[in-house]
């Protein structure tokens, strides 16, 4: 399996951070009795990891443009090349406690996302691929499942919390999509549930109001490993700019696009 000089950087970068995130992960127990509770604990290991995997890639290719969740964004000299990073999706889970969470690394030329890394710490399972060079976890090749009945399917998607306004389209989404199915899965870290979709573990993925950090790395990484990826306006340019998608294997796809684009009609 040959890796660029960029796959090597994003690897040991993910891997670094992900090291110092698995020991944070391992105060919050402790830090749950407290009054306090770890959110603020939380939140500084989040700055910590983004500043982490700054200063690594940005030593590495100090040309490159930067957008991360935590600081923004970041020009860089070469406008056609950006690393697009969230130190850690899954904060909420991680905050609880809840061994579900992973450092992404995505590198986009051109508008394009070319390279992606998922690392979850917990498991240690790495999750990577490069544009053309298929997808990856760890040393196993990934590829999408063959379901192609819904009722054999189980599917995968993002829940409003406080201060959404999804709830009213996600209950519509449901109310479809659950008798047809195997179940729905909410798991709480968009990369994650992307790389699922690559590793089969999912037959497909919905969610809206999506960030570009949520997402880009696993985009590539579920593109690799054969998925399917649209977003859920029909007449938006791209994922980005709608803000949400739906992935799923070819077979499973066109069924699951329908129903969840007559829920939002």
């Amino acid at each position: 399996m040959a890796q660029s000089a960029n796959m090597n950087v994003m690897i040991k970068t993910a891997r670094k951070v992900g090291r110092g995130l698995l020991k944070d992960f391992t105060e919050v127990e402790q830090l749950q009795v407290s009054s306090k509770g770890p959110a603020d604990f939380v939140t500084r290991a989040d700055r910590r990891a983004e500043e982490t995997i700054r200063d690594e890639l940005m030593a590495a290719r100090p040309s490159y443009g930067f957008l991360g969740e935590e600081g923004g964004e970041i020009e860089g000299e070469d406008p056609t090349r950006r690393w697009i990073v969230d130190p850690l999706d899954g904060t909420t889970n991680f905050l609880h406690g809840l061994p579900q969470w992973a450092v992404s690394i995505a590198l986009e030329h051109k508008g394009q996302i070319i390279a992606g890394v998922v690392y979850d710490p917990v498991k240690d399972e790495l999750f990577h691929a490069e544009k053309g060079g298929g997808a990856w976890m760890n040393e196993s090749r990934l590829r999408v499942s063959a379901r192609h009945r819904m009722i054999d399917c189980i599917f995968a998607t993002g829940l409003p919390f406080a201060g959404s306004t999804d709830l009213p389209q996600t209950l519509k989404d449901l109310s479809q999509l659950l008798p047809a199915t195997a179940g729905v899965r909410r798991f709480g870290a968009a990369s994650l549930d992307l790389c699922y979709v690559a590793a089969g573990r999912f037959d497909g993925f919905w969610e809206r109001r999506l960030n570009a950090w949520d997402i880009a790395a696993g985009l590539v990484i579920a593109r690799e490993a054969g998925a399917f990826i649209e977003p859920i306006r029909t007449e938006a340019k791209d994922v980005f700019e709608d803000r949400s998608l739906i992935v799923a294997n070819e077979g499973v796809f066109p069924a699951l696009a329908k129903v969840i684009r007559n829920a939002a009609a």
